[in-house]
This record gives C-alpha cells, structure tokens and sequence, in this order.
C-alpha cells in the first residue's frame, strides 16, 4: 500500500511553506537528477559500460578458478553465473529483468543448465503472486481506492511521517496470523507467528524430525512476541533516524486528507467491486488450506473478477511493465538459487561451515553465534525462504545440537530469523521485489539500510530475545 501514500501536487501546493521546502530538497532533487539520467540512458537502449564489465569479469575470473574438492565443476560454474547476475543486479548497467535474462541466456550457453532449468522457475507461483500484486495496485490505483484508503491514514495518523509509519506496521502485524504469506505482507511480523509465513510450518516439521521436539502454535507466537514487538518499535523509528522522510510533521495534512474524502465523496461502483475482490482474495488466503485453494490461484480468481467487471484491462496488465520485469528477474534468481541447491552446492557450503566452527573448540554460545551469523548472512544467495530452510536448516541445527547448543533454543532461533533475513535483499522474500518495485528506494540504499536493520534486528532477537528465552525457560 506504499505506492498509495505519495503526495500529489495538489497536496503539496496545500502543505505549510516549510514543508513544501523540504520536498524540494537539494537531496531529493540529486536523487530525481540521477534516476532521470539512469531512465535517459537505458531508453536510449544503452548498457552502462562499468557496471557491465563488473558483472561480467566478476563471472569470468569466478569460472576460471579451481573448484574446491568436493564441488562440482558444473555447480562452481552456475556459481560463477549466479553472482555475476547478482553483481548486475547491485550496479544495474541495464535494467533488472534484462541482467537476469542475460544471466539465464548465459546458463544455457554454457550448457550448464538446460533451456528447461533455467526457465523452470516460471512456472514457480511465487513470481506471479507478485505480478498479481501490480495488477491489483493498477485497480486500486485506477479506481481512487488506493487514494481513498491512504487519505483515511492520513486524516488519522498524518500529523508526523513516523505515526503514519507505525500505524502501517502494526496494521500489517495485526493481520499475520491470518495470512501465511510474505508475499502479501512484510519480515518482522512474519517471525512472530507460526501460521505468518508459508515456509514456517517447514521449519517447524524439520525441528521435530530433527530433534524430536515439535514447535507449536502458542510455543512459537510465546517465545518470538516480546523481541518482535520491540522489532515493530525499534526498526521504523530507527529508519525514520537514518533515512528520513522529505515530509517530517505536516499537522496541516489531517485536515488536507479530510477535504479530499468530501470531494471525492461515497465510493463509487469500482471502489465497491475492488473492496470486495480484495476481501475475496484475502479471505481465500486466510481459508486456503481448508478449501484446498493456494494463494496464487486466489489472487488469479481475483484478478479474473476484477477483468470480467473491467475494472482492471487486460491491456492495462500488459502496460505494467515493473511487474513483467519483476516477474522476470525474481523467476530467474529462483531458478539458479534453486540450482545450486541441486548441485550440492549449497549442502558443501553447509557442511563446510559447521565442520569449521565444530572444530573451534569454542562454548556453545559463541559457537551458536557464529552459526547464526553464517546461517542467516547466506541469505544473500537465496530468493526463497523456503529454499533457505529446505537446504540448510536441519544440517545447521545438528550441528548446533552437537556443539551442546539446547536444541530447542536452536531451533526457535533458527525459524525465527528464517524470516527476518529476508530484508536483507530486494528479493529475499516475496514482498521486497513489489516495494522495490515502487521505486522510492535506490538499489544500493536498499542493500545498505537492509544490512543496517539485519544487525539491528540480531542485537534484538538475540539480546532481548535471549533474556526472554531464559525467563521462560527455553534455556
């Protein structure tokens, strides 16, 4: 609902002096300068030569090094691809879509996937969930439904950017026991409930066949509720600190917002249609396991009522292009992250790991500590959290059983940053590619201020967290 929230320029011809000063910062005019310039280069058909020579060397020198012993030369290839696309994708010397393909072409021209493979993660749900999503914005944006909400937020809460902030966040926490995907919401509320992220009830079931010991609904919401309540606290105020909003008070806007609801006065019949695909569409996510109904095929069922009453086009669809790019570069990263899993690169990565702090001889909680770190840091060769956990939860909580870890403290751990390492990336979890894709946030901001917030979250969940676990007896 991000994309909703940005003023128009009715709004800010109405906003006090000083705030109107503020959105015509120097900063935001440089960064409106340098993404105009990006768009001018990329229309003229140009690739950014530096960019593209970094990706490509850093896939070449990658290819021609020596494989360690246990990995294949097949895998150490797909490597060298991966993070070549990868390092296209920070620097951006065209756009993403276009890098991934490239990335895709360049598996099946070295024959180290097939056409088959590497375009296997089309038919993947999780890329479509997220085109999906753009169809919907194009309808709320279409029918003023979008406006008509964010107006409600403001009238309420639009005083001060950081009230509007926290308002949104405990809006979306408040939803995630309901709906069991990342996809249509955000990381930190994720962690805090079993049923809040499709991939949790796989963790769950590997800790018992594990260790014997099943986690249950009330155990994971009792042990993650306290640090990831202080999460939801700390984080946005933390982002209103480090990456502040042009507009910080405008105590004008709740008033603004109020005139624009009388004008826009009663929902209109599209307004009606939308509100009612969208509780459709929700609700078959939250009864999905019960009616056998997955959430790509109830955003599908939603979308097709929202094409038959045309209240979204089909040639609409067609024109969102961040969505057919999106769906092309998260598609992609899917299918070599999905690879390496296959090759065994991954597993030799694990072992490898654990085999070297087993052999550090250090305390079980300094030898935790490392796990974790490695453990949630190589998220940035994952698009998937479900790929993450299927690959490298269970070796790493042998291990840290083993190191003399309480298993069941592992465990919990574990699951729970399963789901906080998803921010680290614009596309670690479903939703980070649909708010990348909104474009307020450059590439390398995202990857920086994620790295930031990732330390931050760690310091709460292990710190906080930890007093918590020990008070109530995990430890």
């Amino acid at each position: 609902m991000i994309v909703f929230l940005s003023p128009t320029k009715n709004t800010h011809s109405r906003l006090s002096p000083q705030s109107a000063a503020r959105l015509q910062s120097p900063r935001l005019r440089e960064r409106r300068r340098r993404q105009y310039l990006r768009l001018l280069s990329r229309s003229r058909g140009r690739a950014a030569m530096k960019p593209l020579i970094a990706s490509i060397a850093t896939g070449v020198i990658l290819w021609f090094l020596p494989a360690p012993d246990d990995v294949s030369r097949i895998a150490w290839q797909l490597l060298s691809i991966f993070l070549a696309t990868i390092v296209g994708i920070i620097t951006q010397p065209l756009p993403l879509g276009a890098v991934a393909l490239m990335g895709l072409g360049a598996c099946v021209l070295t024959k180290t996937l097939t056409f088959a493979a590497a375009f296997s993660a089309f038919g993947d749900p999780i890329p479509w969930l997220i085109a999906l999503a753009f169809f919907f914005a194009r309808g709320f944006i279409k029918t003023g439904l979008g406006n008509r909400i964010a107006y409600q937020f403001v009238s309420l809460f639009g005083s001060s950017s950081l009230g509007l902030g926290y308002s949104l966040v405990f809006s979306e926490a408040l939803l995630a026991p309901a709906i069991p995907s990342v996809s249509a919401r955000a990381v930190i509320s994720s962690s805090m409930f079993l049923t809040a992220m499709a991939a949790n009830p796989l963790a769950a079931n590997l800790t018992a066949t594990t260790i014997n010991m099943p986690i249950g609904w009330m155990d994971w919401a009792k042990a993650a509720i306290v640090p990831g309540l202080v999460s939801l606290i700390v984080v946005p105020f933390l982002l209103y600190l480090i990456y502040p909003p042009t507009v910080k008070s405008s105590p004008d806007a709740p008033k603004l917002a109020k005139e624009k609801l009388e004008t826009m006065g009663p929902m209109s019949k599209n307004e009606i249609i939308m509100s009612g695909t969208l509780l459709l569409t929700v609700g078959l996510w939250i009864c999905g396991s019960v009616l056998n109904v997955d959430a790509v095929t109830a955003a599908i069922l939603g979308l097709s009522v929202l094409l038959i009453t045309g209240v979204v086009t089909w040639k609409e669809c067609l024109a969102e292009s961040v969505a057919w790019d999106t769906l092309t570069w998260f598609a992609a990263l899917i299918a070599m992250a999905g690879y390496l899993n296959k090759y065994g690169l991954i597993s030799w990565f694990s072992q490898t790991v654990v085999q070297f702090v087993g052999g550090l001889g250090l305390s079980w909680q300094l030898s935790f500590g490392i796990l974790v770190l490695l453990y949630f840091y190589s998220h940035y060769f994952f698009a998937s959290g479900a790929a993450h956990i299927g690959a490298m939860f269970t070796a790493f909580l042998s291990v840290a059983s083993a190191l003399g870890t309480p298993p069941y403290l592992a465990a919990c751990v574990l699951s729970f940053l399963s789901n906080l390492m998803g921010g680290l990336t614009h596309y670690g979890i479903g939703s980070a590619p649909v708010f990348y894709g909104a474009g307020y946030v450059p590439l390398a901001k995202w990857w920086g201020y994620g790295f930031v917030i990732s330390v931050v979250n760690l310091v709460i969940w292990l710190g906080v967290g930890g007093v918590w676990w020990k008070a109530i007896g995990l430890w």
